[in-house]
């Protein structure tokens, strides 16, 4: 694997876990209220939790694969971008609020990603 193709899983990677997140809050929010069985069926059953729960195991994948090029150390500081990314998605999808103190400790991750990626 080259060094570009392992950057690619990472990217992967945290776009897998993102939506990830976002499949499964949509499938939690459709899931009714029922009996328990009921409700554990429904859960693992839909399909937009399913393709969440698959995201995530493909996002694994794509880890295992850029573990076999990149540091990582180097590496997993990016998987922060996910915290970013599912904040501002959570905002756009489901009209969450983000709070200028989030905003601030968003901001502050990406200033620490970024200081670690200009250290390499």
């Amino acid at each position: 694997m080259s060094l570009w193709a392992a950057w690619l899983a990472v990217g992967l990677t945290i776009s897998l876990n993102v939506y990830s997140q976002i499949a499964i809050k949509k499938g939690v929010l459709r899931v009714g209220l029922g009996g328990r069985v009921y409700r554990f069926a429904r859960v693992y059953l839909d399909p937009w939790i399913l393709s969440g729960l698959g995201a995530a195991v493909l996002g694994s994948f794509c880890w295992i694969a850029a573990m076999t090029k990149l540091p990582l150390s180097l590496a997993y500081p990016f998987t922060s971008l996910g915290f970013v990314l599912v904040s501002v998605s959570g905002a756009l999808f489901f009209d969450e609020p983000i709070s200028w103190k989030r905003l601030a400790g968003l901001a502050l991750v990406v200033t620490g990603l970024s200081l670690v990626a200009i250290s390499s």
